[in-house]
């Protein structure tokens, strides 16, 4: 990311609470930050997608789409962008769980307004220096996926192309390797804001990414279904 004045930079600020993020946004935009507020999970995801932003402010618990939600929503799609929690949920499992999942930072209710600000600017300093760690390519048997690319390559055969979605799902299940993954989770992060499909179509996924990768797709070794719950990739 190439350095920016600060009229330059768009920060998104997602939190509920009326009086705080009107708050919040007024001090941001006397340092001369734009500043787009949004009040539900969902709509930060559906915002995030549509503009371009440099900064995010993330409260977790939110109407319809949680925080954490929408930060995993949000590093499928991109890795770079600065991601600040701004929480009331303070327990450290919370801290370990927003950064495991692609937070920059995590700071409690209540704040310190200055300190708010400082953590912002570092946060801005640190992103023009340094790109943040994410999959861009992994190995599955002898198929490599190029997420740039949205390809499978196969030694000397063509590539095989991938759909948005099907590169979204496979990272999403890639980053949480050997977990079960459930089928709403994976609704809400990989469909995001859209019309959810129905669970079907994730099924036709899994099926496809054995087509791709496995040896006898009747006989998966690293896309497996769950009954009742959803799906798992085993790392072998």
């Amino acid at each position: 990311m190439e350095t920016l004045n600060k009229n330059q930079i768009r920060i998104l600020l997602v939190e509920d609470e009326k009086s705080l993020s009107d708050t919040i946004k007024l001090n941001l935009e006397l340092e001369n930050y734009t500043v787009h507020a949004v009040d539900n999970g969902k709509k930060a995801v559906k915002v995030f997608k549509e503009e371009r932003f440099n900064l995010i402010i993330l409260d977790v618990m939110l109407p319809e789409m949680d925080g954490f939600t929408v930060c995993e929503a949000i590093r499928l799609d991109n890795s770079e962008v600065p991601i600040l929690f701004l929480t009331a949920k303070s327990t450290p499992e919370d801290r370990i769980n927003g950064l495991k999942l692609g937070g920059d930072d995590y700071l409690t209710k209540p704040f310190n307004l200055e300190e708010l600000l400082l953590r912002v600017n570092i946060l801005l300093k640190r992103s023009t220096n340094a790109v943040q760690n994410s999959i861009t390519e992994y190995a599955i048997g002898n198929k490599r996926i190029d997420f740039n690319r949205l390809q499978i390559i196969n030694g000397s055969t063509d590539p095989k192309n991938l759909t948005k979605k099907e590169a979204l799902l496979l990272k999403l299940l890639i980053e949480r390797k050997n977990e079960v993954v459930s089928r709403e989770h994976i609704l809400e992060t990989v469909w995001g804001y859209d019309i959810y499909p129905s669970t079907r179509t994730i099924d036709n996924f899994i099926v496809n990414f054995r087509k791709y990768f496995e040896r006898d797709p009747s006989k998966p070794m690293y896309f497996r279904s769950v009954r009742g719950v959803g799906y798992q990739f085993i790392e072998q």
